[in-house]
């Protein structure tokens, strides 16, 4: 699997990345078992960039991820954490996390974008991963702390980055707006960000990240393009009529054009999934895609998506099909 480097850092991540939040009990639960059988086929795969959070079930994707990774040398993988959210002992538990995990609420998350927060939540990563290093530090989600984040968390990862205790600095993000805010921001020498991770905008059917990924080539900052399939409607061959569109159920609009989609794929010997999975990597600002992966049989079936382009005719075509989302 190709590999593509990080802004002007010397991290280089492979063209599909494994997202980390499915194995740490998104929505419905798994079990270990079943968590690290689905990190071995992604590695058997060629996938060899891991992305996590302390978010994900609440340290469970980054005890899961970091347990599954020990069987493998440390320097043929890079993985990416996130800091914003420090957990903490839950004072008032009501038996089940509150915010999309099926786990315990034994603990909570709190909010810190400051300096040492920042610090004090990698060295936290750190240890529930049980790896010597992180290579790539996210500031995650940091929509109601903006001016925190960029007087705070990235100076205080630059230094780190600077040190050579991390090896990129970077956001992930949901939204547009805020992250162009980031990458088109004026910093200090020695202080920047090197990579953005934004979800869901750089599709098949939502290209409202251009102007971003647009500013971010323009500055030699690298784009990590995640949920390739829209949360489920671009991960069949044929969309379903129950198929979701970033975690909703799909309008009759959205599904009329991802159909679309899926029979100029199928004219041109592919199919939707493919043309989803490599659809991103069309931008030169794109270092790699994240997808999410619950079973090995997903991971398998990813890596075999990725591997292959499609035709130049069978992009014309797609091209000639508008974004529902521009």
């Amino acid at each position: 699997m190709q590999r593509h480097r990080l802004g002007r850092t010397a991290v280089e991540v492979t063209e599909l990345g494994f997202g980390g939040a499915p194995i740490g009990n998104l929505y419905t639960a798994l079990s270990d078992e079943q968590a690290y059988a689905t990190v071995r086929a992604a590695w058997d795969g060629g996938i060899r960039y891991f992305d996590t959070a302390p978010h994900y079930g609440i340290g469970v994707s980054e005890r899961r991820l970091g347990k599954a990774l020990q069987e493998f040398p440390r320097e043929e993988f890079v993985i990416s954490t996130k800091v914003g959210r420090l957990l903490r002992p839950n004072p008032d538990p009501v038996g089940a996390d509150q915010e999309g995990f099926d786990t315990p609420d034994d603990v909570i998350r709190v909010r810190d974008y400051s300096a040492d927060g920042v610090r004090q939540s990698l060295d936290e990563s750190r240890e529930r991963l049980g790896l010597d290093r992180i290579d790539i530090a996210l500031v995650h989600d940091p929509d109601d702390h903006l001016e925190q984040a960029a007087e705070e968390s990235i100076p205080a990862l630059s230094e780190l980055r600077n040190q050579g205790v991390i090896g990129a600095v970077g956001l992930g993000m949901n939204f547009v707006d805020p992250l162009l805010g980031f990458v088109t921001r004026d910093y200090p020498d020695g202080v920047g960000i090197d990579v953005i991770l934004v979800a869901g905008r750089w599709t098949l059917l939502d290209r409202s990240g251009r102007k971003l990924l647009d500013a971010c080539a323009e500055r030699g900052i690298s784009v990590i393009s995640a949920a390739p399939f829209n949360s489920g409607l671009l991960s069949s061959p044929e969309p379903p009529t129950s198929g979701t569109f970033n975690y909703e159920p799909a309008s009759a609009a959205l599904l009329a054009r991802a159909r679309e989609f899926a029979t100029v794929a199928r004219e041109h010997g592919s199919q939707l999934p493919q043309a989803a999975v490599r659809f991103p990597l069309r931008h030169p600002a794109v270092a790699g895609v994240l997808a999410g992966m619950r079973s090995p049989e997903e991971a398998a079936m990813d890596c075999t998506l990725i591997a292959d382009d499609l035709d130049p005719a069978a992009w014309q075509a797609i091209d000639a099909i508008p974004a529902a989302i521009a």
